[in-house]
């Protein structure tokens, strides 16, 4: 027989509460009954035989006191004797008869009448020589004797019997608990660990959908099984993820319409600056040159920030995947070297280059914008006159990466937000405020390469990155056909 389950969160919740607590109820009203069954069956036996002690005793004081009347009357003869002896009978007849109606062991109760017979005959004796007005000697008691004690013994015999089988009972009781609770445990398990993966995937489903929205990850579509309430909390965050995903375009819309329109003032400005250096409108001055050279540099930093801005906002418009290929690492770092030629020179700064001559199966624009962003990131926060670092080589199956300079280093405050896009920190003197995306790009990228960078301190004066990523890198399975089936070599002559 097929069981539905039901649709609803508080139907899993009440169908889970049901199945375990159902069986745990009954086997605690199990065990309250078995607990008072014993509780009265106990109590019983401890009011009867405490009744059957004192009666018993009853039994011999009143059987010395028929004894004592009897041997009264037997040597006075009087009518008040008599009748205190037939007191004495009947208050030990009703004795027996009490005795005899707690007694349930048919040998006890056999002892009893056997006992009363007897005492009928001494009483049938002592009335005889009462009729006739003799005077004679008392009854024998020594045979009613020897029956009360035989009465004690069978008495004590049936209590006996009837502790030992309390404690079988109770010994009985306790294993079916035992058992009943063997049972329940593993079935209470059984329910609970199969509520919780009915109910913990589509709840891991959920967290790990939160987790990428929260990282910015908007291309995995969002569906959670389950429910019908988680799945209409899974149809929330895809429409959540929906609206992100236009945000996001709305946003990369906005940067390359921005950047865009930018350009061409700014590409004036560069021209404009590039004629007065050059003298097409008369000779300048040692203070004239000098502002115009402040303006040129500056244009060209700006320039530099208009197409960091582009550069993030094509990235985010196509994030997905990469676009690997096999190359070498030397050109790479050469033509990014190239690039920021001028921008070296006009800032004095030296460079102390070590590149191994890699070969690697990476994205290479992506590379080239990482070490762009890292170098530009350098020069700006080195001081004139100061040293950048740079270090590539291969470690097993992963390329490092280094990047440093000679400047005041990261502030130990900064470094958690430091790769968040748009995230600026203080610029040094002179250095115009960054668009706060740079960093932000080469974790993106490095992400994307599933490589890892990191802050390092000790071996250089200022900041230090190290990037660690695969030489051959993982990409995704409809890309993966056009990989080569080379294997990235290297060389081990340094630059």
């Amino acid at each position: 027989m097929r069981v539905a389950l039901p649709r609803s969160l508080n139907g899993y919740l009440l169908l889970g509460i049901g199945v375990i607590t159902v069986p745990l109820l009954a086997a605690i009203l199990h065990a309250t009954i078995e607990m008072r069954r014993l509780t009265v069956f106990s109590q019983q036996l401890v009011n009867e035989s405490v009744r059957t002690t004192e009666l018993i005793q009853d039994m011999f004081e009143e059987r010395n006191t028929l004894g004592q009347k009897a041997q009264v009357y037997a040597v006075l003869g009087g009518n008040q004797d008599l009748a205190s002896f037939d007191k004495s009978d009947a208050a030990l007849r009703a004795t027996m008869k009490e005795l005899r109606s707690l007694l349930r062991d048919p040998a006890a109760r056999d002892a009893v009448d056997a006992f009363s017979i007897l005492q009928q005959d001494i009483v049938g004796v002592v009335r005889a020589a009462a009729g006739h007005g003799e005077r004679r000697a008392g009854p024998d008691f020594g045979p009613l004797d020897d029956q009360a004690s035989r009465v004690s013994r069978h008495a004590n015999a049936q209590k006996d019997m009837e502790l030992a089988s309390l404690g079988d009972q109770t010994t009985a009781a306790r294993r079916e608990l035992f058992w009943e609770s063997s049972l329940l445990i593993p079935l209470a398990l059984a329910a609970t660990l199969s509520f919780a993966l009915g109910i913990g995937r589509p709840i891991r489903q959920v967290d790990r959908a939160i987790t990428e929205l929260g990282k910015g990850n908007f291309s995995g579509e969002i569906s959670v099984s389950g429910p019908v309430d988680l799945q209409r909390l899974g149809q929330q965050l895809e429409w959540l993820r929906g609206r992100l995903v236009d945000l996001a375009q709305e946003r990369n819309r906005f940067l390359r319409h921005m950047s865009h329109e930018l350009k061409t003032p700014l590409a004036n400005i560069r021209e404009g600056t590039e004629l007065l250096m050059d003298g097409a409108v008369g000779e300048l001055r040692p203070g004239q040159r000098e502002v115009t050279a402040i303006l040129q540099e500056n244009s060209i930093k700006l320039q530099r920030m208009i197409e960091n801005l582009l550069s993030y906002s094509a990235w985010q418009s196509n994030s997905v995947g990469l676009d690997p290929s096999e190359f070498r690492l030397r050109p790479v770092v050469k033509q990014v070297l190239e690039n920021q030629q001028l921008t070296l020179v006009s800032q004095r700064v030296r460079l102390d280059v070590k590149i191994e001559d890699v070969t690697l199966f990476a994205d290479r624009g992506k590379l080239r914008l990482i070490l762009e962003n890292l170098l530009s990131n350098a020069i700006k926060y080195s001081p004139r006159g100061g040293t950048i670092f740079i270090r590539g080589r291969a470690d097993g199956l992963e390329l490092v990466v280094e990047v440093a300079d000679s400047g005041a280093g990261i502030p130990v405050a900064e470094r958690p937000r430091l790769f968040e896009p748009f995230h600026t920190g203080r610029a040094p003197g002179g250095h115009v405020r960054g668009t706060g995306i740079g960093l932000s790009v080469v974790n993106e990228f490095v992400q994307v390469h599933r490589g890892t960078i990191e802050i390092v301190d000790g071996e250089f004066r200022g900041a230090h990155f190290r990037i660690r990523m695969p030489l051959r890198a993982e990409i995704a399975p409809e890309l993966a056909a056009a990989a080569p089936a080379s294997v990235p070599r290297r060389k081990a002559n340094a630059a």
